[in-house]
């Protein structure tokens, strides 16, 4: 892979040392960022985003709390 020299040098060609210091880095990591979330809205693996599943596993958990809840008070009546 990389050796620790030539990583250290890559990131030493990165311009605004002494002015940023390590906060140089941080228009690097916004843009992998937004990439990051542009691919999780549009990326379709089969026939779901990343989103379409998160909505779907949400719905599944707050149907699943609802069914709990209305068992727990099917039974309340009975226990007094």
């Amino acid at each position: 892979m990389f050796s620790r020299a030539q990583v250290k040098r890559v990131l030493q060609r990165v311009p605004g040392k002494d002015r940023f210091g390590v906060y140089r880095f941080l228009p690097f990591f916004f843009v992998l960022g937004g990439t990051m979330e542009w691919i999780m809205i549009k990326l379709r693996v089969g026939q779901e985003t990343f989103y379409d599943v998160y909505r779907r596993k949400a719905s599944e958990r707050q149907y699943q709390r609802r069914m709990e809840n209305a068992s727990e008070t099917e039974l309340q009546p009975s226990i007094k």
